[in-house]
């Protein structure tokens, strides 16, 4: 049975950067790593592993993704939205707070 520290870490959904997408699915284009070896080295899932790898290779046989990668900057601009409704959020409640 599995603790809920380990039962919170198998449902927690990790965030990877593009670029850090590209460099793990390049150790298997470019450098010949299986697969498996590489998803283990990066320590992600062997599907995640594929999946990237195979968006690495049709982009370079320039074939259009399905979705378009989300940027650095678009992952930054989604965290600074969140960010401004939480502080305009945490400022409605000190207002009122004041007024009482």
């Amino acid at each position: 049975m599995l603790t809920s520290e380990q039962h919170r870490c198998f449902n927690e959904k990790r965030n990877f950067s593009a670029e850090f997408k590209r460099e793990s699915a390049q150790l298997v284009v470019d450098q010949n790593y299986t697969v498996a070896d590489a998803a283990k080295a990066m320590d992600v899932g062997l599907s995640t592993m594929t999946r990237w790898v195979k968006q690495l290779r049709d982009e370079c046989q320039g074939k259009t993704p399905k979705a378009s990668t989300i940027t650095p900057e678009q992952i930054e601009i989604r965290e600074l939205r969140k960010k401004l409704q939480r502080i305009e959020m945490e400022n409605e409640i000190l207002k009122k707070a004041t007024a009482l």
